[in-house]
């Protein structure tokens, strides 16, 4: 991967049946992202399945199967390079943690690509996954028509399933003016890499083009210095290493930085990034870093790291807007699941149900409802069990979002609207 190439983190979204595995596959495939003997052993494989010409599938579905099966991928299986970004794909095929992989920490998506298949167009997970995007503050998306192969490249199937996603971009208060369409067929390959004859209808860009023409995020390195704390080392001849991943800001050495919600601090000794010692971070970088005074058991995983003068704020109690993804029952006040923001996992109760938001036009559908369901967005007020350090969206969105899960699934998603301090 060429590190000199600004980053972006891609959200591949929508239906589960609408080719999101065969478009990522076909991504990697066509950037020259999965080694040639990777290929290789696949074109094999599909041959004597008599299924030549889509190995990349085959790379997919492997790479799906051997993750059901708890083998990890090497994470180079979800980076590809285009001509101006090299990109991380942060919905991992088949996975069903995508939601709270989406919003934790460092896979928080700059940009998306909502996958629509030209036969059945919007779905329920298509809507889910547009508010989602919306509610997570996606700058912009790149809608692909998917399976266009399917329906014999019909320009007027693609034009019907282009102004079924605008009305939905529309009633989510998605600005349909950043979101660009384009008739693909993943598997095929069509309007991916190149521009294919079977749509000689369409004159836009192309997938890897409309990838290459997306606005570079900015990074924060203006904003003050958030770095959640990922795991705390003893190492010998240092001391403690706490470690993480500068989200906003820039770490100094000879800062003097303050550790919330275990609040200690001290001033920064040294600095490591790839095993290297450096005199500073900024956003995106993963490090260890040496605070002197500061032991093993001052801090742990899920404290954020800011400035001693003005550290990261503690929730006693904090307002937030959240969408119902799924729920076999009803949400009511005084429910308690465990919420997940940056790398924190804390149980938190919402002791209030302030407004129901009608998610199409963000307006107050009920004041104080008696609950809350699936598809359901509101307000809420949140007590955490422990102290959580988190901050609103509005003022530092990394730091602001997060997940709830319970019973071994992501219920909701949400941002903080305002925090308030003990």
């Amino acid at each position: 991967m060429s590190e000199d190439k600004p980053h972006q983190n891609l959200a591949i979204i929508g239906h589960v049946d609408h080719g999101k595995s065969t478009l990522v596959g076909r991504l990697l495939y066509e950037t020259g992202s999965v080694p040639e003997h990777v290929i290789e052993q696949h074109k094999e494989e599909a041959e004597e399945k008599g299924k030549g010409g889509f190995e990349f599938a085959y790379v997919m579905d492997n790479l799906a199967e051997e993750r059901e099966r708890g083998v990890t991928i090497d994470i180079a299986h979800q980076e590809f390079d285009t001509d101006e970004y090299y990109f991380t794909i942060v919905d991992c095929p088949g996975h069903r943690d995508f939601v709270k992989n989406m919003i934790t920490g460092a896979s928080q998506a700059d940009n998306a690509v909502l996958v629509v298949a030209a036969d059945d167009g919007v779905a329920p997970q298509t809507q889910e996954h547009v508010f989602l995007a919306r509610t997570l503050g996606i700058n912009e998306l790149i809608v692909g028509v998917n399976k266009m192969d399917v329906v014999d490249y019909k320009e007027s199937t693609y034009k019907e399933v282009v102004s079924e996603v605008k009305d939905l971009l529309k009633q989510v208060q998605f600005n349909t003016d950043d979101a660009e369409f384009i008739p693909i067929s993943a598997f095929e390959g069509d309007n991916i890499a190149e521009r294919s004859d079977n749509t000689d209808w369409y004159d836009g860009e192309i997938l890897l083009e409309a990838l290459n023409n997306l606005e570079a995020p900015e990074p924060p390195t203006e904003a003050d210095l958030r770095l959640p704390i990922q795991d705390v080392y003893t190492i010998s001849g240092i001391g403690t290493v706490p470690v993480g991943r500068v989200e906003t800001g820039m770490l100094n050495t000879g800062d003097n930085v303050s550790f919330q919600p275990s609040d200690v601090g001290g001033e920064v000794k040294t600095i490591e990034m790839h095993h290297e010692e450096v005199p500073s971070a900024e956003p995106g970088d993963n490090v260890g870093f040496n605070v002197r005074g500061i032991g093993k058991d001052d801090i742990r995983r899920g404290d954020v790291c800011g400035p001693a003068d003005d550290p990261p704020s503690v929730a006693e109690t904090f307002t937030a807007q959240i969408v119902v993804m799924q729920h076999p029952s009803v949400i009511t006040d005084g429910y308690t699941p465990v919420f997940h923001a940056h790398t924190a996992q804390v149980a938190c109760t919402i002791e209030s149900i302030d407004a129901k938001i009608d998610p199409s036009s963000g307006e107050v559908a009920e004041e104080n409802p008696d609950f809350i369901q699936s598809g359901d967005a509101a307000k809420v007020t949140v007590r955490p069990q422990k102290p959580l350090s988190i901050e609103p969206a509005s003022e530092i969105p990394e730091l602001g979002s997060f997940a709830i899960r319970d019973m071994g699934q992501t219920i909701a998603a949400g941002q903080v609207l305002s925090v308030n301090e003990p």
